[in-house]
């Protein structure tokens, strides 16, 4: 997530929002988004019915969830989706700025 509030003044240039979803209660939530100062918005999901409506996997041999980075138009229509197969398998905030670029360039 550091790399998210690093780059997050590029995605809101985009007209794009981020939105954190995790499996923590909404305590736990609210004081990591306070203590690392998040400036996007983080939903708690501890009963995992977002994370699982988006295709997030579980491995418990690799200590829990997978990453999921989704993009979602206006529309609620996913228009691009990775999952990693380990928490080094996110990909970097340029390679998801180009997506979006490519996304907003072919918009109707």
């Amino acid at each position: 997530m550091a790399q998210l509030r690093q780059g997050y003044s590029e995605f809101q240039a985009r007209d794009t929002e981020v939105v954190v979803v995790g499996p923590d209660d909404a305590e736990a939530f609210k004081r990591y988004w306070t203590r690392e100062q998040m400036p996007f918005i983080g939903l708690p999901n501890p009963t995992l019915n977002v994370l699982d409506l988006y295709g997030q996997e579980t491995h418990f041999f690799k200590l829990g969830r997978m990453p999921a980075q989704v993009l979602i138009d206006k529309q609620g229509n996913v228009r691009f989706a990775h999952y990693g197969s380990s928490m080094k398998d996110i990909p970097s905030n340029a390679e998801l700025l180009k997506v979006i670029d490519h996304l907003n360039a072919h918009e109707m």
